[in-house]
C-alpha cells in the first residue's frame, strides 16, 4: 500500500470530497484523522467504514474558524496520531452573491474558514509534520474563470493557491511537498447548495469529458500527491476538472 504507516489529517472529511479522500487514503494504509465541525454522525460513519475495511481512523471535531479551537484540536491528539505525514486542507465553504449584496458577515465567514482557518491549521500541523511529508490544499477551478457573483469565494481560493507556492518554498528543505488540487464542478452536497440545477447542463457541456466530477475523481489525485510517486512535485496546482473550459 502506498501510504502504509502514514498518518493523515483531512479537514472537512465527514462528507463530499473530504470523505472520499479519507476513505481513499485509508485504503492505501494511512491512519486517518477525520475532521468535522458539526456532523458527528457523518464523521463516525466515515470512521466505521474505514475500520470495517480493516483500516484505522479517528474522528476529531473543531470549528476551524476559531483559532482557539484549532489549537485545542492539535493539543488533544492521542499519541498514535500526534505525528503527521499528510495534511489535506479540504474544509471550506462557498457562497455567491452580486458585489452590492455581499454582507460583511458573509465576507468574514468565507475568509475565516477558507483562508484564516486553513492557515492556522497548517501552522499547527507543520510543527508535527514529519520531514518528507505532504500538504495538499484544495482550491477550486473558480480561480481560473470569470465568475459573476463569485468574487469573495474566488478570492479565498486564490489566497490558498498563494499559500501553496510560499509554503513549498519554505518547507522544501525538509522535503515536504506542498501542492494544490483545483477541482472542477464536483457533485457534492455543497455543489448542490450553491449551484442552481439549471446551470449544471451548461457546465457539463463545457467539460471535455462530458460529465460532472465525482468525489472519487478528486480523491485519486490527492492520493497520488500523498504518495512517493509524487515526490518531485511541489508548488503545483493540479486542475482536476475533466478538461473544463
Amino acid at each position: 500500500m502506498l501510504l502504509s504507516e502514514k498518518t493523515a489529517l483531512i479537514t472537512g472529511a465527514s462528507r463530499g470530497i473530504g470523505r472520499a479522500v479519507a476513505l481513499r487514503l485509508a485504503r492505501e494504509g494511512a491512519r486517518v484523522l477525520v475532521h468535522f465541525n458539526r456532523d458527528q454522525s457523518a464523521a463516525q460513519s466515515v470512521v466505521q467504514e474505514i475500520e470495517g475495511a480493516g483500516g484505522r481512523a479517528l474522528a476529531v471535531s473543531a470549528n476551524l474558524s476559531e483559532i482557539s479551537a484549532v489549537r485545542a484540536l492539535f493539543a488533544q491528539l492521542p499519541d498514535a496520531y500526534a505525528q503527521l505525514d499528510i495534511v489535506v486542507n479540504n474544509a471550506g465553504a462557498a457562497s455567491f452573491a452580486p458585489l452590492p449584496e455581499v454582507s460583511v458577515d458573509e465576507f468574514d465567514a468565507l475568509f475565516n474558514l477558507n483562508v484564516r482557518g486553513l492557515f492556522f491549521v497548517t501552522q499547527e500541523a507543520v510543527l508535527r509534520l514529519n520531514d518528507g511529508g505532504r500538504i495538499i490544499n484544495i482550491s477550486s477551478g473558480i480561480t481560473r474563470v470569470n465568475a459573476a457573483g463569485g468574487s469573495v469565494y474566488a478570492a479565498t481560493k486564490s489566497a490558498v493557491e498563494a499559500f501553496t507556492r510560499c509554503w513549498a518554498a519554505e518547507l522544501g528543505a525538509r522535503r515536504i511537498t506542498v501542492n494544490t488540487v483545483s477541482p472542477g464542478m464536483t457533485e457534492t452536497d455543497l455543489m448542490r447548495e450553491v449551484v442552481p440545477p439549471q446551470a449544471l447542463e451548461g457546465i457539463v457541456a463545457q467539460t471535455l469529458l462530458g460529465r460532472l466530477g465525482q468525489p472519487d475523481d478528486i480523491a485519486d489525485v490527492v492520493a497520488f500527491l500523498c504518495s512517493d510517486q509524487a515526490r518531485w512535485l511541489t508548488a503545483q496546482n493540479l486542475l482536476a476538472n475533466g478538461g473544463a473550459t
